[in-house]
């Protein structure tokens, strides 16, 4: 039985412990914090509990696949719920969006708020859906960075379809020519956030990352995001994984070519065959592999965009507010120009708003609610977090204030925050970026680091930071391709 050990426990090191055991590998998984989730835990403040990081989820069936693959039933442990209504907008005009989950209600709701003909939209949406289907074969399931993955069917088909790609053009050059109207433009605009980018840089292939959305809906978890972390911990752990806290892996340990083991809290030494880092890449690279040097696209990365977040105790409830909610900016090309070229302070930032007390009650006294408010913000660079968070917090409270016509700043019985700074301190994301690399560049999906690397054998990459993205199916996903990269090299059966 091979040993194998993974460095970090974020969901993607979680996910792919369970699929290597089940493959036969005896794993440890090594986390410096006293839990395990990476970005997928709690923060409490005061009676008031919170998702710390990821507040959406789709593409549950990734989940429940790995109960499956354990010959376990997933309703016996986990449970969600398919939301109606996947998140609700408002403008400073006026108006409010409901993006509801059924798409022809969704269809019907933008032609009576926006007055966009039913077609437009239906058009646009088809068109998304082929990009999806011709591309997650390839982009999504698979490693770019190996040449079998390119002599396919499904490359093939691809490569007919190249212009559908639309690869040349912005994100927000595509929905202008498609989609016309302002409000819509900025609505399918915003979902460059996902992955930390700006959608007047990032491709138009871009439109795809909606589909997830809209075409396979948005669900929430019995207890919160959370619970995902709960749940596959304790399935990895019914698979004999070995789960070591409080623990510094220092070094990954190399001979010649070969990687040979870790070393752990600066003198101990373990020795395995094989190891997977599930640490940002950079961090990887700069302090884990002495001898190696760090490629240049991982060294000079352009980094995604960060956040900051109040997780606030509210002491009232809101009924004109959802699950999700989005408070848009007035100016999205000034915002995103703050974020990612001026790297300065924007005074009209798109608010992102999340209440998971209205499906999760216990996370809020009654009559109160919970809120997650988010704003999106360059990576850290020696700012004063401290002081920006002071001059966004009254710019929040009065644009949500504003919009909701009711005030708020009173009901904020307790607050915590977090920074880019912050973000970096708990999880060691490379500058607080929140999904590793940015995807501002044409081809962004082939320049983000591999799952391997050719320069040493036996030694691996999940999580966010490489192929295929940061968030919790992408992760999910690149525990997938490690353990068939894994599986191809030691001719077991794929899982």
């Amino acid at each position: 039985m091979k040993k194998v050990a993974i460095i970090g426990s974020g969901i993607g090191a979680i996910s792919l412990s369970i699929r290597l055991s089940n493959l036969g590998y005896d794993v440890d998984v090594y986390e410096k914090n006293s839990y395990p989730g990476g970005k997928l835990t709690t923060i409490k403040s005061g009676k008031y509990s919170f998702d710390a990081g990821p507040q959406l989820f789709t593409m549950p069936t990734y989940v429940d696949e790995l109960f499956e693959l354990s010959g376990e039933n997933p309703r016996k442990f986990f449970n969600y719920k398919r939301k109606e209504i996947g998140c609700k907008y408002f403008w400073e005009d006026g108006i409010e969006l409901c993006a509801y989950s059924d798409q022809n209600k969704f269809v019907k709701e933008v032609n009576l708020k926006l007055g966009v003909d039913k077609n437009i939209l239906k058009s646009y949406l088809k068109k998304a859906k082929k990009k999806y289907e011709l591309s997650t074969k390839i982009v999504l399931e698979k490693s770019l960075h190996k040449l079998s993955t390119f002599f396919s069917k499904d490359v093939l088909k691809a490569i007919l379809n190249f212009r559908l790609f639309e690869f040349f053009k912005t994100l927000s050059k595509v929905n202008q020519q498609q989609l016309k109207e302002k409000h819509l433009i900025q609505f399918y605009n915003r979902f460059a956030t996902y992955i930390g980018s700006s959608p007047y840089k990032t491709s138009g292939i871009m439109t795809v990352i909606q589909h997830l959305e809209s075409h396979f809906g948005t669900f929430f978890p019995e207890g919160g995001l959370r619970m995902i972390t709960n749940v596959l911990v304790e399935l990895a752990e019914r698979k004999n994984v070995n789960f070591i806290y409080n623990t510094v892996v220092t070094e990954i340990l190399c001979e010649k070519n070969n990687v040979v083991g870790v070393q752990i809290n600066g003198n101990t030494k373990k020795k395995y065959e094989i190891v997977i880092s599930n640490m940002d890449i950079y961090f990887t690279y700069e302090k884990l592999l002495k001898n190696i040097k760090t490629p240049y696209r991982v060294k000079n990365v352009n980094s995604s965009s960060s956040a900051l977040i109040f997780y606030w105790g509210i002491n009232d409830s809101f009924e004109n507010l959802e699950l999700h909610n989005i408070f848009f900016s007035k100016d999205y090309k000034k915002e995103f120009n703050s974020i990612f070229n001026e790297m300065e302070f924007c005074d009209d930032p798109t608010i992102y708003l999340s209440i998971t007390s209205k499906d999760n009650p216990s996370d809020a006294p009654v009559g109160c609610e919970n809120w997650y408010v988010m704003i999106n913000t360059h990576y850290d660079s020696d700012h004063d977090w401290e002081d920006l968070a002071k001059r966004y917090k009254k710019i929040i409270i009065n644009k949500i204030e504003r919009v909701l016509g009711k005030h708020i700043e009173k009901n904020i019985v307790s607050e915590k925050i977090l920074s880019p700074k912050t973000i970096f301190e708990r999880t060691q994301s490379y500058r607080g970026a929140l999904y590793g690399p940015s995807s501002n560049e044409t081809f962004s999906a082939f320049h983000r680091h591999p799952n391997f690397t050719n320069k040493l054998n036996n030694l691996y990459f999940c999580g966010g930071s490489v192929h295929p993205g940061g968030g919790i199916p992408m992760c999910l996903l690149s525990a997938k391709i490690v353990s068939a990269l894994i599986s191809q090299k030691y001719n077991s059966k794929v899982m």
